[in-house]
């Protein structure tokens, strides 16, 4: 998405009505009249469908989804789309995309795709000796490893390394057996918990020790992808607005209390666009909450600072388990066509947009915090919200948030009175 006609950045696209809006992101994503009319079918999802997803089916429920513009990352242009309910998130990562996107834009560096998985040993007799015997057998068990999944070998992946981690606990000593996968574009949950089932009987046999859990870590802290943004400071409201953003974060990044709902506001991102491409994200939200307290303390994911010219520079850093190959992904039509949208091809550029869009709400967020205050934004867009409700439509709906907004009182009675106002 490259070219001109394919650019992300659409002045006043929140101004347009839905058609309009699904007209020009239809032509930039390429889509058919199948894939435009299965946006607007109310979620995609058919019973069957939903039936073999989960157990028990009587329903499904569905969520808006809105396209964020103005990304650009390593010099790609990139239209997102988000699935969530909470007024202003995609309105916020599109104006902060906006600040961010000179020359390449967002950068990012990243690591492989690499998983962990875990196998617990209990009752070893001697766990020095164990340690060594697997050391000793460690070529071995890779290619024991590997041979479960020759395709993902075939694409690249597969067992990388193994780690030993001796482990005191209030049940006793133990030792975890570390098994590193490169996943390539699988999340690698089903790979990676196959592969530790194999392993353990053979562990068991080598160490003398009885092997217990044998699963995949959700702290995914071999596969982390960096995204770093430069804002102009005359962009921002100026080198003072710099300074506040940059006091804001090493608020968050200094009191736990505050850490949460900073972070919290980096997953508001990061999840609308999971959500839109049907990833796990609470595999995403454990992974990304654990790494923050990895220094033993819960900290801010993000960090914020000035440079030299007084811009600020905004990095975040996540793990980032995702995948683009089997499970929901597949199997939800929707998911299919928001990456379709995103223009992503491998799982590698879909965590990449995950964390931007994390930098970018982060931004937002702050911002509006040391500006006009975060209700600010909110109210506007629940004001919005209410007078739509009321039955408001087409330009009376700017005019009645205006007058709902000067009074004040951002209820659905008052809205409703405004509407009927400016109808009469």
């Amino acid at each position: 998405m490259d070219s001109q006609e394919k650019s992300s950045r659409i002045s006043g696209f929140y101004r347009l009505p839905i058609k309009e809006r699904l007209s020009i992101i239809a032509e930039k994503a390429d889509l058919t009249t199948e894939e435009t009319e299965l946006l607007t079918s109310g979620g995609g999802l058919t019973m069957d469908v939903a039936d073999r997803m989960i157990e028990n089916v009587i329903g499904s429920i569905s969520y808006p989804m809105g396209v964020a513009v103005n990304f650009r990352i390593d010099g790609v242009d990139r239209l997102v789309p988000m699935v969530g309910e909470e007024p202003s998130v995609v309105a916020a990562a599109s104006n902060m995309a906006r600040l961010m996107r000179e020359g390449d834009g967002i950068k990012i560096k990243r690591t492989d795709p690499v998983m962990i998985g875990q196998i617990q040993i209990l009752e070893l007799p001697d766990r020095d000796a164990a340690i060594k015997k697997l050391e000793e057998a460690k070529d071995d068990l890779l290619d024991l490893a590997n041979q479960q999944d020759p395709i993902l070998v075939k694409f690249g992946g597969g067992a990388r390394d193994i780690e030993l981690r001796p482990l005191e606990t209030e049940a006793g000593p133990m030792l975890i057996v570390h098994l590193l996968v490169d996943c390539r574009d699988a999340m690698g949950a089903n790979a990676v918990n196959t592969m530790c089932e194999k392993l353990a009987p053979v562990i068991s046999d080598i160490t003398g020790g009885r092997t217990l859990l044998r699963i995949i870590s959700n702290l995914a802290d071999h596969r982390l992808i960096k995204a770093t943004g430069v804002v102009k400071k005359e962009d921002i409201g100026g080198e003072q607005v710099v300074d506040d953003i940059v006091a804001a974060w090493a608020f968050a990044d200094a009191d736990p209390y505050r850490a949460a709902t900073h972070n919290k506001g980096i997953m508001n991102g990061t999840i609308a666009v999971a959500l839109a491409v049907a990833q796990d994200h609470r595999a995403l939200e454990a992974g990304a909450h654990s790494y923050a307290a990895q220094t033993g303390r819960y900290r801010a994911l993000s960090r914020w600072s000035k440079n030299e010219n007084g811009d600020l520079v905004g990095e975040l850093e996540m793990p980032m388990a995702v995948g683009i190959v089997g499970g929901a992904t597949r199997t939800h039509p929707v998911a299919r066509l928001a990456l379709k949208i995103m223009g992503v091809t491998k799982a590698v550029e879909l965590g990449e947009i995950m964390v931007s869009v994390g930098l970018a709400q982060n931004l937002g967020a702050l911002r509006a915090l040391v500006q006009e205050g975060i209700q600010q934004g909110h109210m506007r867009l629940h004001a919005r919200n209410l007078v739509v409700m009321a039955g408001a439509d087409g330009d009376l709906i700017t005019k009645a948030v205006e007058e709902l907004i000067a009074t004040g009182e951002i209820r659905f009675d008052k809205a409703k009175e405004i509407v009927d106002k400016l109808k009469a």
